[in-house]
């Protein structure tokens, strides 16, 4: 796929992260609480997350009809493939559900397009901040804030002493993230949720994120785009790059990183 296809792509997911971002925010301003079930992995969800994926999927099953689109509501409802599209849509309506539930903004919408396992084009849209990470290839990583323009980022280089170490308030393993700190030199630790995590790293405001538990594919593949896009890199516990389309489209643990 040439540039010129994947700056179009990613407008369109741009859009459908902006126009989920708004439902999203109807029903977090409402005055009544979000009606929540759990799904049969114990996971919480909302008429925020359904009334999300379904408008991204509609979205970008019109714009873009040959690309398939796995996304985690609709996937709950229909199953997951049995294997993976060479190309495809990886969507996380509401990455973050429990920090909604919190009520303290930390979540986003994830819309990434994977081709032969690699994430090329990423939008994380944090609604509650008017706050969009996006990317569409090496060198275009960007933010933008609220109607403002979108400004060009860039992961920094890893500090030998003091890096920001930003990790997870709902699902961190403490004892692996301690033993993980104790090989760094005075490192400096942050708490965010979701997927703000790979764009604070993108942006050059933190320096690493380890996962040691395990996640799903549409959890991570918009942050990768972006923070691969913006020079950092996302990588299994053994090294290799983080990889999509695996069985059952889940992750294991994974170190993301700046330069």
């Amino acid at each position: 796929m040439n540039t010129p296809e994947l700056r179009s792509l990613l407008e369109i997911a741009r859009q459908a992260a902006h126009r989920a971002g708004v439902a999203i925010l109807e029903v977090y301003n409402a005055a009544d609480a979000p009606d929540v079930r759990h799904k049969a992995d114990d996971s919480p969800v909302t008429r925020a997350d359904e009334r999300a994926d379904a408008i991204i999927v509609e979205m970008l099953r019109a714009a873009a009809p040959g690309i398939p689109v796995i996304a985690e509501e609709t996937a709950e409802r229909e199953g997951l493939p049995g294997a993976a599209p060479p190309r495809f849509w990886l969507v996380d309506p509401l990455d973050g559900t429990k920090e909604f539930l919190r009520r303290n903004g930390e979540f986003t919408v994830n819309i990434a397009l994977v081709e032969a396992d690699r994430p090329v084009l990423g939008v994380v849209h944090v609604p509650a901040l008017s706050e969009t990470f996006a990317s569409a290839g090496a060198g275009t990583a960007t933010r933008q804030r609220g109607d403002a323009p979108p400004k060009p980022i860039a992961a920094r280089p890893v500090p030998r002493r003091g890096a920001v170490v930003v990790h997870s308030r709902s699902h961190e393993n403490n004892e692996k993230l301690a033993e993980y700190l104790a090989t760094l030199e005075a490192p400096v630790t942050r708490v965010s949720g979701s997927a703000i995590k790979f764009g604070l790293i993108a942006a050059g405001e933190a320096d690493l994120y380890p996962r040691f538990g395990p996640t799903m594919e549409w959890d991570t593949a918009a942050g990768q785009a972006v923070l691969e896009a913006a020079g950092g890199s996302v990588t299994t516990p053994e090294g290799p790059t983080f990889r999509y389309g695996k069985p059952g489209f889940r992750n294991a643990g994974f170190f993301a990183r700046g330069r």
